[in-house]
C-alpha cells in the first residue's frame, strides 16, 4: 500500500468502526460472552500456529537489533496466550456494564434521575511490541460494546494478524459485526497519523507504548487520549518494617521482570530501616546483577557488599524509567520525606509503602499521588488482570477520564437519564 492510499484506507476502516460500533452498543450480554469464550477457545487451540507466526516477529526483531527489552515484550510464549485466554473467559464471567442505571433519585417535581453506563462508542489502539494488546483490547471492546481499531507495532505484525484472524473468527461465530474488531494492516506510519485525526470515526485514542510514541500521540491527536507517559515505581520501606517480608517484595517488585512500566525503579529506605535493610538487598541485587544508583547515605552503606554494582546517582535518576536491571536507591529522614520525594519525581503510576505502622500506610495511601498506591504488596501487580478486570487497555496516569488499569467501566461513559410520567417544568 503505497502513502497515497493511506487516507483512503484509513477512511474506510474508520467508516465501518463507526457502523460496527452502533451494532455492537445494542448487542445482547449473550452474544458478547459467547464471543469472548470462542476466542479463548481458539487461542488455545492455535498455540503451534500462533508460535510459527510469533517467530518470524522475534527473528525479524532481534537481526533489526531490537532493544532487549524490546524483544522481550514481542514474545508470545503458550504462558502469554494462556493468560490472555483466562482474560477473556473472566471478562465472559463479569457483569455486563452496558445499560447498568445507578442512583436514582427521585426529585420534587416528579421526576427520577439517574445515569446510565454506555459505551464511548470507537477507540484506536496504538500499541507497540506486546501482542497480547491485541487480545486484550479486542475483548475490552467487546464486552464493552464498543468497536475498535488496533494499531500495532511493525515489529510485531505477523503475530498480531495470526491474533486478529482469531477475533475474526469468534466475532462471526456469534453473529458479531467482523469490523467491531479491526486492524490496521499497514505497517506505514501515515496510517498512526490518520487514526489520531479522524474524530468523525474514533472517539479516543490509547497509546500503548514508549515515552515517545505517547508524547507524539499526545501532541498531535485531534480526539482525546488516555495515556501515561513513563512508570517510575517506587518502593518506600519505612521505619517499622518487616524486614524478611520487605526483601521478598522489593525483590520482586524490581527483578521479577524489568521490562513492564510497573516494575519497582526507585528504591526508599527511612534511615531507621537502612542498616538492616540494604545489605541484604544489596545482596539480592548483587546476584541478580542489577545496578544501583544511589544517594551518598544508601552508597556507603552497599560498598561493602560482595559483588555489589554500587554508582553515584545523579538527578536525573530519580526520575528515570530504566526497564532494565538498574535501580536508583536512596535514605529518607521520615515517611514525609518520602511522600514529597516520589510526589515530585514519579510518574504517579504506581508506588508502595512496606511497614507495620497502620497510621504511615494510611497516610501514604491518602497523599501520594498515583494511579495505584500499595501496602506491603509488589508494585508488579498494579495491573488490570491482577485487579480482576479481566484485562486492561492500559494504564492512565491521567485523572481524567479514567485513572490506573482500564478495563470495562474505563471504556464506558455515563449519560443522565431522566424517568417521568408526564411532569412538565413549571
Amino acid at each position: 500500500m503505497n502513502a497515497q492510499d493511506i487516507p483512503a484506507y484509513m477512511a474506510q476502516v474508520g467508516a465501518a468502526a463507526r457502523a460496527a460500533s452502533t451494532e455492537m452498543a445494542r448487542a445482547g450480554t449473550r452474544a458478547k460472552n459467547t464471543t469472548l469464550t470462542e476466542l479463548a477457545r481458539l487461542l488455545r487451540a492455535a498455540v503451534g500456529p500462533l508460535g510459527e507466526a510469533n517467530a518470524k516477529d522475534i527473528a525479524a526483531a532481534e537481526a533489526a537489533g531490537l532493544a532487549a527489552p524490546m524483544v522481550d515484550r514481542l514474545r508470545l510464549t503458550p504462558k502469554v496466550i494462556e493468560t490472555v485466554a483466562e482474560g477473556c473467559e473472566q471478562l465472559a464471567a463479569m457483569p455486563d456494564p452496558v445499560g447498568e442505571i445507578t442512583g436514582v433519585k427521585r426529585r420534587p417535581t416528579g421526576i427520577s434521575v439517574g445515569q446510565m453506563r454506555v459505551p464511548l462508542g470507537v477507540f484506536g489502539m496504538i500499541y507497540e511490541s506486546r501482542p497480547n494488546v491485541t487480545i486484550e483490547a479486542a475483548s475490552l471492546a467487546i464486552k464493552s460494546g464498543n468497536a475498535c481499531i488496533l494499531r500495532g507495532g511493525s515489529e510485531a505484525i505477523h503475530s498480531n494478524l495470526a491474533l486478529w484472524q482469531l477475533v475474526q473468527q469468534a466475532l462471526v461465530a456469534a453473529g458479531l459485526p467482523k469490523a467491531a474488531v479491526q486492524l490496521v494492516e499497514t505497517t506505514d506510519r501515515a496510517a498512526v497519523g490518520r487514526l489520531i485525526a479522524m474524530p468523525e470515526f474514533v472517539d479516543v485514542i490509547i497509546p500503548r507504548g514508549g515515552k515517545g510514541l505517547i508524547e507524539r500521540i499526545s501532541a498531535e491527536a485531534k480526539v482525546p487520549v488516555i495515556k501515561h507517559l513513563d512508570g517510575n515505581c517506587h518502593t518506600y520501606i519505612d521505619a517499622e518494617v518487616d524486614i524478611a517480608q520487605a526483601l521478598v517484595v522489593t525483590d520482586n517488585a524490581k527483578t521479577q521482570k524489568y521490562s513492564p512500566c510497573n516494575a519497582t525503579e526507585s528504591l526508599l529506605v527511612h534511615q531507621a530501616s537502612a542498616a538492616a535493610f540494604l545489605p541484604q538487598i544489596g545482596a539480592i541485587f548483587a546476584a541478580k546483577g542489577v545496578e544501583m544508583r544511589c544517594d551518598a547515605a544508601s552508597r556507603a552503606i552497599l560498598a561493602d557488599v560482595p559483588g555489589a554494582r554500587v554508582a553515584e546517582a545523579s538527578e536525573a535518576d530519580w526520575a528515570e524509567e530504566y526497564l532494565a536491571p538498574v535501580i536508583s536507591v536512596k535514605v529518607v529522614a521520615d515517611l514525609d520525606e518520602a511522600i514529597a520525594h516520589i510526589n515530585r519525581y514519579g510518574s504517579h503510576h504506581t508506588d508502595a509503602i512496606l511497614t507495620t505502622n497502620h497510621p504511615n500506610a494510611m497516610r501514604f495511601l491518602r497523599e501520594v499521588d498515583s494511579a495505584s498506591v500499595m501496602v506491603n504488596a509488589s508494585t508488579r501487580f498494579a495491573d488490570g488482570f491482577e485487579y480482576g478486570l479481566g484485562a486492561e487497555i492500559g494504564i492512565s496516569t491521567d485523572k481524567f477520564h479514567a485513572r490506573g488499569p482500564v478495563g470495562l467501566e474505563g471504556l464506558t461513559s455515563m449519560k443522565w437519564v431522566v424517568l417521568g410520567q408526564g411532569e412538565v417544568r413549571s
